[in-house]
């Protein structure tokens, strides 16, 4: 049987995973779904599990040593592996469960290559670990962030782990923000892609040790290969004690948001 991937980097087996993703999520579109209860007003539908299997079988085809952490399946493959693929075959299952377009599919080797799919913008934003791009029709281009824009992107889904020193809607009524910055909620991780292509200046969300998230890591490898600043929301490491995160298009902006999210 011939490898279809052989040759291949891992950065284009990442773009492969996430259009297979991509594929199914389109298709299953504005269809009615059956939903799968995870608890706390979570779910996941068909498109989550059928999009992540598109996913696994581009990785297993592509890397059959790899292991793979799946949004629904959870760890799969060899515990032992060297390697570990994240992936979140529907990020914003929510926007997409009531006809909302405001999706996007992950996938992240820990440590190395990511993509993020806009299913329905048809572009693929992806990194080899070092270098961060869009693919969009057919063409490939350097992802350039930039704090132009002013905009920026606030988490305001639970769990709020660090409530008691940080909230985001305090962030959004702080006046120094206002003066500053205009808010979008997009509850995807499509705005952390937005951020290191220079659509957004900046992207904050609560949480815990976010560095080896599903739903994260992709949009963190990207952020980091275009060049941007990104931390805890503490100002620390990502994954550090101060937990959460601000992925910000240039130092400015970080210095900006952290100044307010201290005060």
């Amino acid at each position: 049987m011939i490898n279809s991937y052989e040759g291949h980097d891992d950065s284009e087996v990442a773009v492969a995973a996430v259009r297979a993703g991509a594929t199914v999520v389109r298709e299953l579109y504005g269809r009615r779904l059956a939903r799968i209860d995870k608890g706390a007003g979570d779910f996941a539908t068909t498109a989550d599990v059928e999009a992540e299997q598109a996913i696994l079988d581009v990785i297993r085809a592509a890397r059959p040593g790899d292991s793979v952490l799946g949004e629904e399946g959870g760890q799969q493959g060899s515990a032992r592996a060297e390697r570990q693929w994240l992936v979140d075959p529907l990020c914003g299952t929510l926007n997409y469960a009531v006809g909302t377009m405001a999706v996007a599919v992950n996938v992240a080797l820990r440590g190395g290559a990511a993509a993020v799919a806009d299913p329905f913008g048809n572009e693929v934003f992806f990194t080899d670990g070092a270098t961060a791009w869009i693919r969009s029709e057919g063409a490939d281009a350097r992802l350039e962030p930039t704090a132009a824009s002013g905009l920026v992107d606030v988490n305001l889904d639970p769990p709020f782990p660090h409530a008691g020193t940080f909230r985001a809607v305090d962030l959004l009524a702080h006046p120094g923000f206002a003066a500053r910055f205009r808010p979008r909620v997009l509850s995807t991780t499509l705005a952390l892609a937005w951020v290191a292509a220079g659509r957004r200046a900046a992207y904050v969300t609560d949480g815990g040790d976010l560095s080896g998230s599903v739903h994260f890591a992709a949009g963190i490898a990207l952020c980091r290969a275009a060049g941007c600043v990104v931390t805890g929301i503490d100002g620390g490491p990502v994954g550090g004690p101060g937990g959460g995160l601000v992925a910000a298009a240039d130092g400015v902006t970080h210095d900006q948001l952290m100044s307010l999210i201290r005060g």
